[in-house]
């Protein structure tokens, strides 16, 4: 069996997995080279360097092992088609990510921008309004994975936690579950709104105006999903009118973020570059899912985890 990966990984991770699996042929490069993915009958990549075309012409490629939760470019129907297994790597940013929401939250509430400026300024002052976590609504738009640890970190901060998924389905860690269809009657009560959802045909622009207008105006928005849950333009209309009181966002419509965006400049934003699912444990983490699912391959077995559904991208 050859596997090809489209991932130069670190020589440790990529001498642990051979030794593992003497009997398959391992190729590892950075950058996919189309002669050597023609011949592979499984396929390692990040997702965004895949094409129809591709795949098609991939006559001994059964499996793509995607070492990232996003799916944003893959070219499903192409692999519906040819009826090509994919799976992911869902479930290692939860640690990660919440550990940055919490942080982003207590960031808000500690006024650590403002202290900070302050250290920088040497100005002594004793008067910010210090705030807390404790005893505050957060709403979790997409409380899967990621979502459900973001909530099961907030309640060792006594926060109430609100979870919208599709199903209506309890979450564990969630005092209250919304589905899509209903979760604007939660939107009044929250203190945070995260949004970890997907990119999808259902999610892209999920939240309109409206949906800020019922926020409290000293909401605090983090979005650590997609950036295009929200049009840029409607985003922007929201925080110049002061609708809510900050926002926090690690992803864009468009990325990078531009050095001329408004985002920049704005005191009640702030941007970080899409580092939230960054850690040091990302890649060894992914390759254990991988070895997981590769003993199910050779086996034969169908008990593959994360397994996409085509029709729905995740």
């Amino acid at each position: 069996m050859k596997i090809y990966s489209s991932i130069l990984a670190a020589e440790s991770l990529q001498e642990d997995i051979k030794n593992e699996f003497p009997q398959v042929e391992f190729e590892f490069h950075k950058g996919i080279k189309e002669e050597l993915f023609l011949e592979a009958e499984v396929f390692v990549t990040y997702g965004e360097d895949l094409t129809e075309e591709l795949i098609f012409k991939a006559d001994r490629l059964k499996w793509i092992m995607v070492m990232s939760a996003g799916l944003d470019k893959m070219p499903f129907q192409a692999c519906k088609k040819r009826n090509i297994l994919v799976t992911n790597v869902r479930g290692i940013h939860k640690i990660p990510m919440a550990e940055f929401t919490i942080g982003m939250m207590l960031q808000h509430v500690k006024q650590m921008k403002t202290l900070w400026e302050n250290e920088k300024n040497r100005t002594w002052e004793r008067k910010l309004p210090m705030g807390e976590l404790y005893g505050k609504t957060l709403l979790i738009l997409g409380i899967g994975a990621i979502g459900g640890e973001v909530a099961r970190l907030a309640k060792a901060f006594n926060m109430r936690t609100i979870g919208v998924n599709r199903s209506g389905s309890q979450a564990d860690w969630a005092d209250k579950i919304y589905t899509m269809d209903n979760f604007e009657a939660a939107l009044p009560e929250a203190d945070f709104i995260v949004s970890v959802l997907p990119s999808t045909k259902d999610t892209k622009h999920f939240l309109n105006k409206s949906h800020f207008e019922k926020m409290k105006d000293t909401a605090v928005f983090l979005n650590i999903g997609r950036g295009d849950l929200v049009k840029d333009d409607v985003l922007l209309a929201v925080l110049q009118e002061k609708k809510i009181a900050h926002a926090y966002l690690d992803v864009f419509y468009t990325e990078p973020l531009g050095e001329k965006h408004p985002f920049w400049d704005m005191d009640n934003v702030t941007v970080t570059p899409h580092i939230s699912s960054l850690t040091k444990n990302y890649m060894p983490r992914s390759f254990e899912i991988f070895k997981n699912n590769l003993h199910t391959y050779i086996k034969n077995n169908t008990d593959f985890i994360n397994v996409i559904d085509m029709d729905r991208g995740y």
